[in-house]
């Protein structure tokens, strides 16, 4: 989901420049909704469980899509479905570009051995040389952020309330901060700040794990996990003073509407090049590499050496809860 979400903010730079292109996305089904702000885009459903299955499947995708008009094809995606469908293109005459996801160095800052980091390309960056390859030129400076959305959970922003979203969780163990440490830093918050807090989570394994972490607080605490469609959901991320978020999608849905994002890193690092969009480096707080010098150990969190796997407990509760205090308190955290 971090992947589909962080091309929003390249998409509103090229409708910035160029006002009069159509675009059509296609995704999953699930991911629609991330879309729906941007009047000049198009969602394509891609049923790749059902009718567009394996290769016949994409054959028969391509068939539809081709109806569409297309003049030319932007594979940020750069997997084999993909590869598959710009083939059908080109064989047709029809200009692609192919995202460079730059796995040589990749590899080379996730090798399991100490190392000196360097910054990589950002996502969106290889998303817009992408676009550039096509012929259009981008400007992300130029992309603004999404509109709030109306919500009507209005017991979360009575009084313009401070509401700090919390998403603990992450695709892999050695990128979700522990429940007990997130348990003293809401503890820490409440105790600092007057706030509503909602914790953000997934399926029915998290819900009842969130729902334990809720029972220790006797207000101001609230699981909003399974409680709202994703819809929903998306419009009161859009309404959040702060997210804090784990190198996760969360953090990069909440940075599209402009919502400052604290993010806390395990055994992945910002160096790779998905930190949310605009969000200064003070808002990643990582695990220290002193006593964990390989990271980071792979691209998503899915492989690291088994004493790595409580890395991301050296990001202390007053850590957390310091940045946290300092972003309120400047409410652009251009800093």
């Amino acid at each position: 989901m971090g992947d589909v979400a962080m091309l929003v903010p390249v998409l509103l730079a090229l409708h910035k420049t160029y006002p009069h292109i159509r675009v059509t996305v296609l995704t999953k089904p699930h991911f629609k909704p991330i879309f729906s702000d941007l009047s000049f885009v198009n969602v394509y459903s891609a049923d790749v469980k059902g009718k567009h299955k394996g290769f016949f499947g994409l054959r028969k995708l391509y068939k539809e899509l081709v109806l569409l008009n297309i003049d030319a094809v932007a594979d940020t995606h750069n997997v084999l479905r993909s590869k598959i469908l710009s083939f059908f293109f080109k064989l047709k005459g029809i200009q692609t570009a192919t995202l460079d996801k730059g796995r040589k160095e990749k590899k080379q800052l996730t090798t399991w051995k100490a190392k000196k980091l360097f910054q990589l390309k950002s996502s969106h960056e290889r998303y817009a040389l992408v676009f550039k390859e096509l012929g259009f030129h981008l400007n992300l400076n130029e992309a603004l952020a999404l509109k709030s959305k109306p919500t009507n959970e209005l017991l979360f922003f009575k009084n313009e309330n401070v509401v700090i979203g919390i998403a603990p969780f992450a695709s892999f163990e050695g990128k979700a901060y522990p429940l007990h440490l997130m348990e003293k830093t809401i503890a820490l918050l409440q105790s600092k700040l007057e706030c509503e807090i909602l914790l953000f989570g997934g399926g029915q394994n998290e819900k009842e794990k969130l729902d334990i972490l809720t029972a220790s607080f006797y207000s101001g605490v609230h699981n909003i996990t399974n409680r709202y469609n994703f819809k929903e959901e998306l419009a009161i991320i859009s309404n959040l003073s702060l997210m804090l978020s784990m190198d996760s999608g969360n953090g990069h849905l909440a940075a599209n509407y402009g919502i400052p994002v604290l993010t806390i890193w395990g055994v992945t690092h910002p160096c790779l090049g998905f930190s949310p969009f605009r969000q200064p480096p003070k808002n990643s707080l990582k695990a220290n590499r002193e006593q964990f010098p390989f990271i980071p150990t792979s691209v998503y969190g899915n492989k690291m050496p088994e004493n790595y796997r409580k890395a991301i407990a050296t990001v202390t509760p007053d850590a957390i809860v310091k940045r946290i205090l300092e972003i309120l308190d400047n409410p652009k955290f251009l800093v």
